[in-house]
């Protein structure tokens, strides 16, 4: 049987599937991997991606942060892709209870999914470590320099720095949904970050499929391999 002929059959005879996603998902939509270093990446900064994206980082060198942020983590003129739109139409069919994503575009929502547990955070909120109030993305990318609130905090992004932990509301509703599911999808990450990967060792349903060009950790427990870009095998299904 063709792979994508068995995928379609897994998704027709499941009820309840979580897809946990990483940055592969995004790729498509035109985003880079931050850990894909550039040609210019050693002439414009100093410092590695993670050393940069760190809480200390953030606090020692906020400018700094600031520069590589808008530069390489915001991406406002991506758009959905294939992967995202289909799992938007599973869950509307009643298909998809969930989507634990990695990735911090919210591009999941912009497609029309509702049930997104956003383990490293969004570029989209952003907030005042002062008096907490909302700032918007645009107000960053507006901003210069350190964006300040109107009380005179420094805003920081909600998203999850190296050195930070996750969430524990969305954790916690991950892990739900990941147990109750029948089917987990996997696709567009290497299962390489934690504690975010740990998370699937949760699934205790029937079907696990995994959608990735390259090697991973769970390839032995799969019961369907795939190893093409996510958007053009959900454009299939």
């Amino acid at each position: 049987m063709d792979k994508i002929e068995k995928l379609r059959e897994i998704v027709n005879s499941s009820e309840r599937i979580v897809f946990f996603g990483g940055a592969g998902v995004s790729t498509e939509s035109g985003i880079p991997d931050f850990r894909s270093v550039d040609g210019l990446y050693n002439q414009q900064w100093s410092y590695p991606p993670e050393t940069i994206l760190s809480n200390t980082f953030f606090r020692k060198n906020t400018k700094e942060f600031y520069r590589f942020y808008r530069a390489k983590m915001i991406c406002l003129s991506a758009k959905p892709n294939p992967a995202h739109l289909k799992l938007a139409q599973l869950e509307k069919e009643g298909k998809l209870t969930a989507i634990v994503t990695q990735n911090i575009d919210g591009l999941h929502q912009a497609a029309g999914s509702e049930k997104v547990y956003e383990l490293h955070g969004s570029v989209l909120r952003n907030y005042c470590m002062s008096c907490n109030k909302f700032y918007d993305v645009e107000y960053i990318v507006n901003s210069d320099g350190i964006p300040k609130c109107e009380c005179g905090g420094i805003i920081k992004p909600d998203v999850v720095l190296y050195e930070e932990p996750l969430d524990n509301r969305v954790v916690t509703g991950a892990i739900n949904a990941i147990s109750k599911a029948d089917t987990l999808i996997i696709g567009g990450t290497s299962l390489n970050v934690y504690p975010a990967a740990g998370l699937v060792r949760y699934f205790k349903g029937r079907n696990i499929v995994i959608i990735n060009k390259s090697p991973t950790q769970m390839d032995s427990n799969a019961d369907l391999l795939i190893d093409r870009n996510i958007g053009e095998v959900f454009s299939e299904i």
